[in-house]
């Protein structure tokens, strides 16, 4: 009795589903296996499009090295569960309400995360985007959330392009472009197969989904193309109005705490540990790297044991009309020496400093407002526009070592900020003294003190594992080796004891001369800290006490890495840092080469034309002289160029003739040949062959016996020879044409005509 509910109910739900299909199919029509399969394959292709996007937009995100370790572990593993969920096609979906509960109580993590984890708004910022992200991969259910997905996708190629200003991120973007394509055209067909009556499927036709596959995997890159090409064009022709509309939210760079008015010992070292480049030099008319400069930044003045500061309040600069700020004496008046002017692209260190070239003397760039302080060091003000691109000329010095050995050895006046000692241990000031006791000027001192750091000490950019107690000490009689810091320092205070103004240095060398752009690429590893000292009636000279390091190898390797270095050079000159300026150089150049183009080939027309009119006066002068010489050679010439437009034709010809003559040596070739001719002769008689008649038809269509039964005699040796390779027919073919012929010419066997009615 307990079963009769049961069944019952079955049949009472068995019923309503039936009613539910006979209702759908009223509305929208039969459903068929078309219908079926092709929304089965959109969903499928559309939900792997949709986590492709998601996937290419966190890889673009995670490249950019500035993400944490945490959040790329975590949501690498919730994509893996998701890509591994749609390989085996097991969903496993968040109920919705669920999400909301963890939305809301993440926007609480989010303040902590954003006031007292990373402290950084586009850190927290990019950490909710990936928590949205994940919650909504897991909680597909209204269209709303596909939508909300791509967005979020296209936020994390956003955040990637604020983090990275590597030209990789072209390739990436398009990689993204081109899954976004698929993933919106597939949007497209998804909504519109939902609303669209039954579709009908013909067997004898491929699956749909395949059909589709090949559509989207042809119009997607295409289509990208198209976009990508229309971006350019947008990108270089319209006007640029800013270029750091979110650069403010992108972080600093490490290596901006070296060059800053503090700076504690071993910090330099530090930086010197990456290969990352941090500026491109060019020089004007230096095509073949012959500089081995210093790019100077930051001078510090103040020493206490540990740490060297600037202690120097910045003045700031007028700027000219141009733009063009002065930084140093007129060059009339300026030092004796060599002025060099020179371009520098920099990346976004987060650094204010600008990096020149001993001795400058002036600066052009976009910048409203920079400074200088009595150290030499050259600032930039300007907030809304950081330092990416400037140049700049400087005068190198032409050191006169007789001058400044004539340098008074007292005190200068006002030098006191560079003579200020912090305590230090006594054999600091005794090596001092030792090394330059015999000699006479402070200049051939500080010579001493380099040549001696540079020959009993080692380099190296290991550091040590505990601080010790006075770095300076540890380094000259116990470690004797370490990096530019502790040469520069070490000479720095020697200098002070023995009662010469001095300061350290910190920049950068020139680094590999990169001879497909004409640039110098400076690394990090390219940081470095050298020794000025003062000198009465001459003024601050550069001293580097730090042993030269050996060049590295070149290999194919690092000529791979010039090539590389010349793409993100372009990459960031005509991109990143490409405005106004930009445009104005690209469409002056493109109306100079235009210009030169059109005067180049003019020029060329009006040589080739007067080559041409002496060309022709000289040929006619020539003719005039000797004019049967020339009808001789020309009615040769003629002769020749006849015989070599008519080669094939007569090599043909000559062929034919004599096989002809000789039809044993090629009975197939010859047979045809023959029966072509008799062919030809017989048109003329009026027996005409069709194409479409084989050589029996034409036999049959003969009417006069006589002639019939010559052709038939023909036609059986002509079918020996050219089928059964026969040469005795070929041979006979000869001998039975001549007696069709005579035929003709004794006037019989000529086809009847109207005029003989």
């Amino acid at each position: 009795m307990g079963a009769l509910p049961q069944t019952l109910h079955f049949r009472a739900a068995f019923a309503n589903n039936r009613i539910r299909v006979a209702e759908l199919s009223i509305k929208s029509g039969p459903i068929r296996p078309g219908r079926i399969t092709m929304a089965r394959a959109i969903e499928r292709y559309f939900n792997v499009a949709l986590f492709l996007l998601v996937l290419t937009g966190f890889g673009m995100l995670a490249s950019t090295g500035n993400l944490d370790l945490p959040a790329v572990f975590l949501v690498g593993l919730a994509l893996l569960v998701r890509g591994y969920q749609l390989a085996t096609r097991r969903e496993f979906v968040i109920r919705e309400s669920w999400t909301t509960y963890l939305t809301l109580i993440y926007v609480v993590v989010y303040f902590a995360d954003y006031f007292f984890v990373s402290g950084s708004f586009l850190t927290a910022t990019i950490h909710l985007v990936l928590f949205l992200i994940v919650a909504r991969l897991f909680s597909l259910q209204r269209p709303r959330d596909h939508y909300l997905l791509a967005v979020l996708s296209f936020l994390m190629v956003l955040a990637s392009a604020v983090l990275t200003v590597g030209s990789t991120f072209l390739f990436a973007f398009a990689g993204f472009l081109m899954v976004a394509v698929v993933t919106f055209v597939l949007m497209e067909m998804r909504h519109a197969v939902a609303e669209t009556p039954a579709i009908a499927h013909d067997a004898r036709t491929p699956a749909p989904h395949r059909q589709m596959a090949y559509g989207l995997l042809a119009i997607a890159p295409a289509l990208m193309l198209l976009i990508l090409a229309g971006s350019f064009l947008i990108f270089f022709f319209l006007p640029r109005v800013s270029s750091r509309y979110l650069t403010a939210y992108a972080p600093s760079s490490d290596v901006s705490t070296g060059f800053s008015d503090r700076l504690q010992l071993g910090r330099i070292g530090q930086i010197q540990q990456s290969s990352a480049v941090v500026m491109h030099i060019e020089v004007d008319h230096d095509t073949q790297g012959l500089y081995d400069l210093k790019w100077r930044g930051v001078a510090l003045n103040a020493f206490d044991g540990r740490v060297w500061s600037n202690t120097f309040a910045s003045r700031p600069l007028p700027a000219s009309a141009s733009g063009t700020y002065r930084l140093g004496p007129p060059a009339s008046i300026a030092a004796p020496g060599r002025s060099i002017h020179y371009r520098v692209l920099m990346e976004p260190l987060g650094t204010n400093v600008f990096f020149l070239a001993e001795k400058p003397h002036s600066l052009t760039g976009n910048y409203r407002a920079i400074a200088t302080d009595a150290a030499g060091a050259v600032y930039n003000l300007d907030l809304d526009h950081p330092i990416n691109r400037y140049e700049a000329e400087s005068i190198l010095p032409d050191v006169d070592a007789s001058a400044l050995r004539l340098a008074p050895n007292a005190e200068p006046e006002g030098a006191a900020p560079y003579l200020k000692l912090p305590p230090l241990d006594l054999r600091v000031s005794q090596l001092a003294e030792r090394i330059t006791v015999s000699l006479p000027s402070n200049y051939d001192k500080a010579l001493a003190l380099e040549q001696y750091l540079r020959t009993h000490f080692g380099y190296t950019l290991e550091l040590p594992r505990a601080r010790p107690q006075d770095p300076l000490a540890n380094f000259l009689f116990e470690r004797k080796q370490g990096h530019c810091e502790y040469f520069a320092s070490s000479m720095a205070v020697m200098l002070r004891t023995l009662g010469i103004p001095s300061r350290i240095v910190n920049g950068f060398r020139t680094g590999e001369f990169n001879d497909l752009t004409g640039q110098y690429v400076i690394r990090a590893n390219n940081a470095h800290s050298w020794v000025e000292a003062y000198f009465p009636d001459v003024g601050w000279i550069s001293f580097d006490p730090t042993p030269a390091a050996s060049a590295p190898p070149h290999t194919s390797w690092s000529r791979f890495q010039l090539y590389l270095d010349a793409a993100a050079s372009f990459w960031r000159e005509w991109i990143i840092n490409y405005d106004a300026g930009h445009q104005r150089s690209l469409g002056k150049d493109a109306a100079t080469n235009t210009r030169r183009f059109v005067d180049d080939a003019r020029l060329w027309i009006e040589r080739q034309h007067r080559m041409l009119l002496r060309y022709a006066r000289r040929t006619h002068n020539h003719i005039a002289s000797f004019p049967a010489e020339w009808l001789g050679g020309g009615g040769a010439l003629a002769a020749v160029l006849l015989i070599l437009l008519n080669f094939r034709p007569l090599l043909h010809a000559i062929r034919a003739r004599r096989l002809r003559a000789h039809p044993g040596d090629a009975p197939r070739e010859s047979a045809t040949l023959w029966y072509e001719r008799m062919v030809v002769r017989l048109a003329r008689r009026g027996w005409r062959k069709s194409p479409a008649q084989t050589p029996a038809d034409f036999v049959a269509a003969i009417q006069e016996p006589v002639l019939k039964t010559k052709v038939a005699r023909f036609t059986r040796y002509y079918e020996s020879a050219r089928f059964g390779r026969s040469v005795e027919a070929a041979e006979t073919l000869p001998q039975l044409f001549e007696e069709i012929a005579a035929g003709e010419r004794h006037g019989s066997n000529r086809k009847p005509s109207p005029a003989d009615d």
